[in-house]
């Protein structure tokens, strides 16, 4: 068996020290981080709100699939969204949608008027995807039109619009634009040649 010298002994206590080191620096990597997952959301095209019982979810504007549509200034455009009662006993009525972003809104007539019963929802826009997958069963769809659209709707940007409730009142949304299945790619003399590969 071979002794251990002074300075074998001091190197492998070094080792030792700079292994431990390591291992405490590696594991406080992550600390005080916040995971990716842990703020993900569900994977639709609309913002959320809510107030008092009621919530707001995919509140969007769709994007035109039709020429009855447009996003163009003037235009007219669909807006879709789920909105929960949340109430185990009490009903709710959507009495109004405005928003100075479009010079009036038509909402279609439900029989009986727009009220959501305890624990259902009413939901507006395409029912593939407006309504989202854990939105309750009874779930009534109505069409709201925005009409006479201004400027500033158009994908990538938001805009502030007013959902009024006879109990749970005003609720703002800030509502973003869908980009279709295709958007257009706009190019410049300052876009780069992505033929050449640059």
């Amino acid at each position: 068996m071979t002794a251990l010298t002074a300075s074998t002994t001091r190197r492998v206590a070094t080792a030792v020290a700079l292994a431990a080191g390591a291992t405490l620096v590696l594991s406080a990597c992550g600390a005080g981080q916040v995971s990716q997952t842990a703020t993900q959301v569900a994977a639709v095209n609309g913002n959320p709100a809510s107030g008092g019982d009621i919530a707001l979810r995919n509140v969007h504007v769709v994007y035109p699939n039709s020429e009855e549509y447009s996003i163009e200034p003037g235009g007219t455009a669909a807006l879709a969204f789920t909105a929960v009662n949340l109430s185990e006993s009490k009903e709710d009525r959507l009495t109004g949608i405005r928003t100075d972003f479009a010079g009036s809104v038509t909402i279609s007539e439900l029989e009986g008027g727009a009220v959501i019963a305890p624990q259902t929802a009413l939901g507006a826009g395409v029912p593939a995807v407006t309504v989202p997958e854990n939105a309750p069963e009874s779930t009534s769809l109505i069409e709201v039109k925005l009409n006479d659209i201004r400027e500033g709707v158009r994908p990538g940007l938001t805009f502030p619009v007013t959902f009024t409730f006879k109990n749970a009142g005003d609720i703002v949304v800030q509502v973003p634009v869908d980009a279709g299945p295709a958007t257009e790619r706009h190019e410049s003399e300052k876009s780069p040649d992505v033929a050449e590969g640059h």
